[in-house]
């Protein structure tokens, strides 16, 4: 069946639909590094039906997968927190049951027992949508050994055919991938520079960031794959020691990731004049790009390096141990897994920055810099009794960030209210765990009690907690405290003062109406009604969901309404 085949790849299909003035297809072409172009067929991948070459091309094959009765699975490539009941929340890794896939922003799925929408673009499609059914059939006895043989011959062709499938689309979507970044660079980067008058080059610099030595890396990591890759027998390609050969090189993603969010900023501002949107959607038609904004484009790398260790993962499942590739593709899903993980820690460190900022601007007399000038992730919070150097006892709330400990007093009559009394320089204090008894430095007896100890001026703050588990937990922290800071210095882990600065402005506004930020991630609006198929949800998300970090869901358009019928739902169009 072509649909179940070739699924994985209609996620990408849509953007090789390029028309030419005449109305017909065009080639695709790359230019290598010496100038010369070198031509990539797409007959393989335009096999299918061409209904799957238009946008919304793989709801179609989805949908009639899922109304064949057949199970589709994708697999999460970041993850999704949500505080809403409507949406579905899961990690990077995960894998979601596909119910349905109307909408092409939002899709139905279920995920440990529970049914809720999820945005289509934080998921990559299974290559293959079904197990064997030969791994949960029973050991053959004597007499099935004609039969078990025969099984297994078959479960050999299958597994080949499926490690084909993920070479497939592994090579497909690079090809793709290769397409939009030489789209960006020669559709969007070379038609700025040449309008000097609408963009400074650092303008230029932090829209675009290094997209194209991104470009550049892309095309030799295509070469070598095309040279691994068997197109007779795709299952012997050993494609593995091209991702370990040029393992270093994707560390130039860091840096693009880093920069994305500041460009989402940038094109946010320039977005807001008319003669720039004009721009930019002249030279996506001059280029002949497919139906996607300026900003769905630039999001291309940070979804596609987060898609690789999803990729290899499968096809690590479909590769024998007695396979020549399979040392190497296992150490290639290793290695691209821990830049994934990078990214996405850095992606969740970006999304609690508002919620910190909101927490700060809640605090009644707040005193000296903002929480964000040094911190960017809550660790641990509670409640500890701090015994001062008079022996008196203050019942305080602390809040453990990275680099900083501030404490709060709550309010004796809404305890809901907290009034800030001051803050500890992690990164000076070091920790010392206390016995139960007296404590020498204070001449007090204390139980469940640690301390922090200045290493500049020797001052000791000593606490006490309820319990002994408590105290555990607090000094479980610490330590997390101490080993999350070095690990954001290794990684380089920085959160840019522009984001900074407009998460602390959002929140201060957060009360009179708009908060400013990002065009394509608003705050979400109150959601639509609506009476889907068997009543299986009330209401689809209206907006994209808050992911203010990179800008993760697909270009601003107007959100999609859905007219119900007995028999399925049709979208509203435009």
């Amino acid at each position: 069946m072509v649909a179940r085949r070739e699924i994985a790849r209609f996620w990408s299909l849509e953007s090789l639909h390029l028309v030419s003035s005449d109305g017909g297809t065009e080639p695709s072409a790359l230019v290598d590094d010496n100038g010369s172009e070198e031509d990539f067929s797409y007959e393989d991948l335009c096999q299918a039906s061409p209904r799957y070459l238009q946008p919304g091309g793989e709801q179609l094959a989805i949908n009639e997968l899922i109304s064949d009765g057949n199970v589709v699975c994708a697999e999460a490539l970041w993850d999704h927190v949500t505080m809403d009941d409507q949406e579905l929340g899961f990690k990077a890794g995960d894998v979601i049951q596909v119910l349905e896939a109307s909408n092409k922003d939002w899709w139905w799925g279920r995920s440990e027992d529970k049914e809720a929408w999820f945005p289509a673009s934080f998921v990559r499609l299974r290559v293959n949508q079904e197990e064997l059914s030969e791994n949960s059939s029973s050991t053959p006895s004597e007499e099935q050994d004609e039969e078990a043989s025969q099984s297994r011959h078959r479960h050999c062709e299958n597994k080949q055919q499926m490690r084909t499938n993920v070479i497939r689309e592994i090579m497909d979507t690079e090809r793709v991938y290769i397409k939009h970044l030489r789209d960006i660079c020669e559709g969007y980067i070379r038609q700025c520079r040449k309008h000097t008058a609408m963009f400074t080059v650092a303008q230029l610099a932090t829209i675009f960031g290094n997209i194209e030595d991104i470009y550049k890396f892309q095309r030799k990591f295509l070469k070598d794959l095309e040279k691994q890759y068997n197109k007779e027998e795709p299952h012997l390609s050993e494609i593995g020691s091209c991702f370990l050969q040029h393992q270093e090189g994707f560390a130039i993603y860091s840096e693009y990731c880093n920069n994305h969010p500041g460009a989402c900023l940038e094109l946010a501002n320039l977005m807001k004049q008319g003669k720039y949107r004009h721009f930019f959607e002249a030279c996506r038609l001059l280029q002949q790009m497919i139906d996607i904004a300026i900003d769905g484009f630039l999001l291309t790398p940070v979804q596609k390096i987060c898609k690789y260790p999803l990729q290899l993962a499968e096809l690590l499942k479909y590769t024998t141990q007695e396979h020549s590739d399979y040392s190497s593709i296992k150490a290639a899903y290793e290695a691209m897994k821990n830049v994934a993980c990078l990214i996405n820690e850095r992606k969740r460190k970006l999304e609690s920055i508002d919620k910190i900022a909101r927490w700060q601007v809640s605090i009644v007399g707040w005193e000296g810099l903002d929480i964000l000038d040094r911190s960017s992730e809550l660790i641990h919070s509670g409640e500890l009794t701090r015994i001062t150097k008079q022996g008196k006892s203050q019942q305080r709330m602390f809040f453990l960030f990275d680099h900083q400990l501030v404490s709060c007093k709550k309010d004796l009559l809404r305890r809901d209210i907290l009034y800030y009394k001051g803050r500890l320089d992690m990164d000076d204090m070091e920790l010392v765990d206390l016995e139960d008894g007296r404590d020498k430095d204070c001449n007090l007896s204390v139980k469940n009690a640690f301390k922090l100890v200045s290493r500049t001026t020797d001052e000791v703050h000593l606490f006490c907690a309820k319990k002994q588990e408590d105290k555990a937990r607090w000094l479980q922290a610490c330590a997390d405290e101490r080993r999350r800071v070095q690990e954001d210095q290794e990684l380089g882990m920085e959160i840019s003062e522009n984001q900074k600065k407009l998460a602390m402005l959002n929140a201060q506004k957060a009360g009179h109406g708009k908060s400013k930020g990002y065009g394509g991630c608003p705050v979400a609006p109150p959601h639509q009604g609506l009476h889907p198929i068997h009543q299986r949800h009330v209401t689809v998300p209206t907006s994209v969901p808050q992911q203010q970090v990179f800008g993760l869901a697909e270009p601003k358009r107007k959100p999609s309404f859905f007219w119900h019928t007995f028999n399925r739902l049709t979208p509203f169009r435009k």
